[in-house]
């Protein structure tokens, strides 16, 4: 029964500290323009860490159309963008 026990804990802290390695970073930054009718923002951002990409202004599909309407030309925000089907997008916004 103890090894059971061991064993059992040392899978719990293996998917703990795994899961925290999957856990993506919110990038800072600003944006530039909403085209809602392609679901698409423009962004000057900084460094996208996950996708090893610099600092600079690009043009970002989002995952969800509603994400448009929380948003504003000029709006400081933090975000998450991932690749999805082969296009960059964003997939979280705070």
């Amino acid at each position: 029964m103890r090894t059971t026990t061991k064993i059992l804990s040392a899978l719990a802290i293996v998917l703990t500290v795994g899961g925290v390695a999957f856990a993506q970073e919110y990038t800072k930054g600003e944006i530039q323009k909403i085209d809602a009718a392609q679901k698409k923002l423009t962004i000057k951002h900084g460094e996208l860490k996950n996708l090893e990409m610099p600092a600079m202004t690009m043009v970002f599909v989002v995952a969800d159309g509603a994400m448009l309407e929380k948003v504003k030309e000029g709006q400081a925000i933090e975000f998450i963008a991932d690749r999805v089907n082969g296009r960059i997008t964003v997939t979280e916004i705070k």
